[in-house]
């Protein structure tokens, strides 16, 4: 009986290993936190990173997207 859970454990344990190891489970969703730059926004995704993460700081800004009509710089948090 020990030796099937001691199995079970082992394989529990390489599963959440594996598993956090390729972030399968990492979810998409940001927070909005800020905007930055004019309205409407004519830069590419990059630029509006680079504008967060000038403004804001890299993090907590972890990615920056220009999206919206009229465009806006949105960051995400």
């Amino acid at each position: 009986m020990a030796k099937n859970i001691n199995s079970v454990s082992i394989t529990v344990l390489l599963i959440v290993l594996i598993v956090a190891s390729t972030e399968i489970l990492k979810s998409e969703a940001q927070t909005f936190c800020f905007e930055c730059g004019p309205v409407p926004y004519a830069g590419t995704n990059t630029d509006c990173f680079n504008c967060c993460k000038d403004r804001y700081g890299s993090p907590p800004v972890v990615k920056g997207v220009a999206e919206g009509t009229p465009k806006h710089c949105h960051c995400y948090c």
